[in-house]
């Protein structure tokens, strides 16, 4: 499948800064989406779709932090940039306890944009190759049979061959041969590297899926 390109999404009420944000990512290569309502990106938005969303805080209907909080509930992890007025920055603060990317107050030049931008778009390059990376581990760890995942867990919590094979009823040539094949599915070159993986996949929760309706 085609990778896709990250899209800058501006949601902003005020038309006039939705043209000059969209023009200016133009000219300097990116690829903007003005929207002029949070509800309208809500209800378009692909959790699947990689880039980052300049967002206003201030908005009729649903607010900025109304926004972030409905997409938190959906397990996006687009990261936010706020533009927020000179009063609005105790609700700046409120944000990125939320865990708002960053935040801009106007008015701001166009090149600190642009940075922010920039590095939000990394942000969400690594963060989605690190979830595509543990996706991928999880899906090994399905292929596992249920005796192969007892020898890893036990394998885990640094026991031997000798006594796995113990614990389980097991010849210790029937243990290895367990092993041999948790190693090859789930693709580890040595224990200390399928200890890693299996610790990682535990400090990770399970991706979020998106709410129908």
């Amino acid at each position: 499948m085609k990778d896709l390109s990250p899209v800058v999404f501006i949601v902003d009420d005020d038309e006039g800064v939705r043209t000059s944000l969209r023009l200016l990512l133009k000219s300097v290569g990116l690829i903007p989406n003005a929207l002029s309502s949070a509800r309208e990106f809500l209800d378009n938005y692909d959790l699947a779709q990689p880039g980052c969303l300049v967002l206003d805080v201030r908005m009729p209907e649903m607010s900025g932090l109304e926004l972030q909080e409905h997409l938190n509930r959906r397990g996006a992890v687009i990261p936010i940039i706020f533009i927020t007025g000179h009063g609005d920055v105790s609700m700046a603060v409120e944000a990125m306890q939320a865990g708002a990317f960053d935040f801009l107050q106007k008015p701001f030049r166009d090149q600190e944009l642009i940075d922010r931008i920039q590095r939000a778009l990394e942000k969400d390059r690594t963060t989605r190759a690190a979830l595509a990376e543990c996706s991928l581990m999880r899906e090994r760890l399905e292929s596992l049979t249920p005796r192969e995942r007892e020898v890893l867990a036990m394998v885990n919590s640094g026991k031997s061959n000798k006594v796995i094979a113990s614990e389980l009823g097991l010849s210790q040539r029937t243990v290895e041969i367990h092993r041999a094949r948790v190693m090859e599915k789930m693709e580890a070159s040595s224990v200390a590297q399928l200890v890693r993986m299996v610790m990682n996949l535990d400090e990770r929760p399970e991706p979020a899926s998106e709410p129908r309706g």
